[in-house]
């Protein structure tokens, strides 16, 4: 029997990932991290997983750290008990929303789930009344639903319309069509939760930051005995938090290893059936409330719902890669004037006699070009590629201009939660911002660094500044929406 790993008495520092993984978060990074499928049971957390974080107190990101090396080999099939957790809850307490009569799911909501059918161990982040809210409330429109039955995707104009007078646009979803389609054993798929759901933005926002990775949250509900999706794997991994019912989950290893975002797994279809039908699953095992899955890119998954409705978070972290740098340094290489150069006269690109002759030359500028490569070149086309892939936490425009009007010297500020920043000290200095740089004077330097290193700061405490210089930069830095204050 495995037992879960250990971990020491306190909190671990990365709270939104604490809520994925309940053994030892530095375990899960070197064995089970892109390389093997994990599933564990609510109750394997430890007491102080039921701590609830506050993703609004502007944390500072992490700089993305390259893949850990893993090996891929067949992970244990591993018993209930043994499965270092996953999933879990902090406070189990109702979201924001409240409901009427109306349900574009029906009435589904269990007794003695709280109102709205919130409730349940991922109760505060997610629920069949949170969707029921969106469906039917939110005015939400495609492409934020998908709508499928046994792996076939449902077209649009099934399920949406004209919001009528004053919203005509007629892409809106329908809460009758869609109440029809899942009562018709139809699976619904909420799409971009990280961007509609205030409890998953917040959520989102802070795994980002913990996992260093691109975050996306969609959620699937599946009506009694049905299946949305046949099996097939992703092109990023998953974290799979089931927030109500039960679904029958069936896991197989990879046919195509560590797939890219280019490869899906349309590409090999037959092989993933074949896979699915013929091979002994990894994970075959029932998700309960507060139970969680970790699927890592490539693995083959199917799921079932059982005996009643099913809902389950899909927290998706679209993982950077190796390849991410191959990538850059080829573009890199656009600045070598030899590799710039044209190819011979009459030259045919599908003659391998041709391509022959000349690779030499060519892969050995190459590899010149990638060895003369500097760090700091490469690490700026790679924040520009992928630090604006995730938004910082959400910004109130308006009590956001009234925290900057009344600014003083006693104000706190902090830098904004999920906002990836990079201090360059020097004359002037440079603060890298996901899409623009910011110069600012020399004299600033201690200061602007003490307010990107995360935490709050009072602006009169600020180092190396003076009472009216403290105010000029806290000022524009609040106006560059890179500082918030507790009121924004």
């Amino acid at each position: 029997m495995r037992a879960v790993p250990e971990t020491g008495p306190l909190p671990d520092e990365r709270p939104a990932l604490r809520r994925c993984v309940a053994g030892d978060l530095n375990e899960f990074a070197t064995t089970y991290w892109g390389s093997h499928a994990l599933l564990s049971r609510h109750a394997d957390f430890h007491p102080y997983d039921a701590l609830q974080p506050n993703v609004a107190d502007g944390f500072h990101s992490p700089d993305p750290r390259p893949d850990n090396p893993h090996d891929h080999h067949p992970g244990p099939v591993v018993s209930d008990d043994d499965r270092p957790g996953l999933g879990g809850s902090y406070n189990h307490h109702p979201g924001d929303g409240s409901h009427g009569d109306r349900s574009a799911l029906g009435d589904l909501h269990e007794a003695g789930s709280g109102p709205g059918g919130l409730g349940g161990p991922f109760g505060d982040l997610f629920s069949l009344g949170a969707a029921d809210e969106l469906l039917s409330r939110r005015g939400l429109r495609t492409p934020f639903l998908r709508i499928a039955k046994d792996g076939a995707v449902v077209g649009d104009g099934q399920f949406t319309g004209s919001g009528g007078v004053g919203a005509e646009i007629a892409d809106q979803v329908r809460d009758d069509k869609v109440a029809a389609l899942f009562a018709g054993g139809h699976t619904v798929v909420l799409q971009a939760l990280h961007r509609t759901w205030p409890a998953l933005v917040d959520f989102a926002t802070q795994l980002s930051m913990d996992a260093g990775h691109p975050v996306q949250i969609n959620a699937y509900i599946t009506p009694p005995q049905s299946q949305g999706f046949s099996a097939h794997y992703d092109v990023h991994d998953v974290f799979v938090l089931q927030v109500a019912g039960e679904k029958h989950w069936t896991v197989h290893e990879p046919v195509h290893v560590d797939p890219l975002r280019n490869q899906p797994w349309t590409d090999h279809s037959q092989a993933v059936a074949a896979a699915a039908r013929d091979k002994a699953p990894v994970i075959d095992d029932v998700l309960r409330p507060g139970d969680a899955l970790y699927v890592p890119r490539g693995f083959l998954h199917s799921a079932k719902a059982l005996g009643g409705v099913s809902a389950h978070l899909t927290v998706g972290l679209h993982t950077m890669t190796r390849y991410l740098l191959v990538q850059e340094l080829a573009a890199l290489a656009a600045n070598q004037a030899a590799l710039r150069a044209a190819l011979p006269l009459g030259f045919d690109p599908g003659d391998p006699a041709q391509v022959s002759a000349v690779l030499p030359e060519v892969a050995d500028l190459f590899v010149k070009q990638i060895q003369s490569a500097s760090p700091e070149d490469l690490a700026a086309r790679l924040r520009r590629r992928t630090w604006s892939s995730n938004r910082p936490a959400p910004l109130p425009p308006l009590a956001h201009a009234a925290s900057i009007a009344s600014l003083a010297v006693g104000t706190t500020v902090r830098l904004r939660a999920g906002l990836r920043c990079r201090v360059v000290a020097g004359d002037p200095v440079v603060l890298q911002l996901p899409d623009r740089t910011i110069t600012l004077p020399a004299s600033t330097a201690d200061a602007v660094t003490q307010l990107c290193s995360g935490g709050d700061h009072k602006v009169g405490d600020l180092p190396g500044l003076d009472e009216q210089d403290q105010l000029v930069l806290v000022r524009r830095l609040l106006t560059e929406a890179v500082l918030v204050t507790p009121s924004s």
